[in-house]
């Protein structure tokens, strides 16, 4: 059984402001050179990615 990992709270902050530009993760992703599952990461959190977390935070202008 394939069990997911809910989507925590900066995760759906990562969301919004995607939804806000109209852009899904994918080509969010790959605009800014960020590895797609390092974005899953920060939004499932499973893991810091600290360097990804700090320049997508920039890209979107979430704090954290």
């Amino acid at each position: 059984m394939n069990k997911r990992n809910p989507v925590t709270p900066f995760g759906w902050k990562i969301k919004e402001k995607l939804v806000e530009r109209q852009m899904d993760q994918r080509t969010f992703c790959d605009t800014y050179h960020i590895p797609a599952s390092r974005l899953s990461n920060l939004i499932h959190g499973t893991r810091k990615a600290k360097k990804y977390r700090v320049q997508v935070c920039q890209l979107l202008g979430i704090e954290e």
